[in-house]
Parts: C-alpha cells; sequence; structure tokens
C-alpha cells in the first residue's frame, strides 16, 4: 500500500470568473486518482504580485492527502491548469492568469529538482498563499524556514480581503 502524503496546493485566478474557476478547479483536484479532499480555505481577494498592471487575484488553498509522487502530483496541477485554459508561456512570470495550481507543501519534504521545487520557493514571502494555507493547517511549517504563522507575521495583510 502506497503512504499517504499530506500536501498544500495553492490556487488563484484573476481572468473571468475567478471564483468560479477557483470552484472547479477544487472539485476537478479532488476527482483525481491518488487525491482525497482534506480542506479548503476561504476565498481571498488579492492584489497582483511581481506584475502590478492586472486585475486583482483570488487565491485559496487546498489541503490534500495524496498517494502520487510530488512529480505525478504537480503533472495532475499542470494538467488541470491546462484543462482549464491556462498555457505557461517561457520566461512569462506573475502575469494574468485562468488558473494557477502551485504545489507549496509535500510533506515535510524539500524537493529541488528541475521543475519542481518544494515548499514553494516564495511561499514565506507571499502572504496571499500564507494567509489561506493557515486556514487549512494552523501549525504549517515550511520546512528550511520555520512556522508559517511567524513568516506571514511579518508580511503586509491588510490588502487581503476574505470574500
Amino acid at each position: 500500500m502506497t503512504a499517504q502524503v499530506q500536501a498544500c496546493v495553492g490556487l488563484g485566478a484573476n481572468l473571468g470568473d475567478a471564483a468560479g474557476t477557483l470552484r472547479q478547479a477544487i472539485d476537478a483536484l479532488g476527482s483525481r486518482d491518488g487525491v482525497a479532499m482534506r480542506g479548503v480555505s476561504r476565498f481571498y481577494r488579492t492584489p497582483a504580485w511581481g506584475r502590478e498592471d492586472q486585475p486583482d487575484f483570488i487565491n485559496a488553498v487546498v489541503l490534500i492527502e495524496t498517494t502520487l509522487p510530488a512529480s505525478k502530483l504537480l503533472a495532475q496541477l499542470l494538467a488541470i491548469e491546462a484543462d482549464f485554459g491556462r498555457h505557461r508561456a517561457d520566461g512569462e512570470r506573475w502575469g494574468p492568469r485562468t488558473l494557477d495550481l502551485d504545489l507549496l507543501l509535500y510533506g515535510d519534504a524539500v524537493i529541488d529538482e528541475p521543475g519542481l521545487r518544494v515548499p514553494h520557493p516564495h511561499l514565506h514571502e507571499r502572504a496571499f498563499a500564507l494567509v489561506p494555507l493557515l486556514d487549512v493547517l494552523p501549525a504549517a511549517r515550511i520546512p528550511g524556514y520555520g512556522d508559517a504563522r511567524d513568516a506571514v507575521s511579518v508580511l503586509e495583510m491588510s490588502n487581503i480581503q476574505p470574500l
């Protein structure tokens, strides 16, 4: 029997019906073989990060249990993005998107492979990911950084609005 791993996936969108897209993406992820939904954060409206000349994002985090290795889980996330019309262009970062799914945490693993870095390399500096992460996993620890609560406590959060 394959071991269950607890993982956290960040969701974001800022094109079209972003909240509706997130709800549908959560359903799509929960219906995948090897994935069991364990928690869904509130949805938050957040300003764009990195490139600010675009609409606000809707962000959330889901807590799952999975039997998939991290690389296969990431492949599932990318497939779901593609199903929702997301096309990742080489070199494009932080632009508007129909759907963004990020593997934030995979158990307590630290993975640094081409195309796969866990914990997400910017998690500790992104309140828009940490706030919903703490909704689903209040005692979250970021391997290599420490408690998620400590990381978010030094970040600007006044512009993160629950929906």
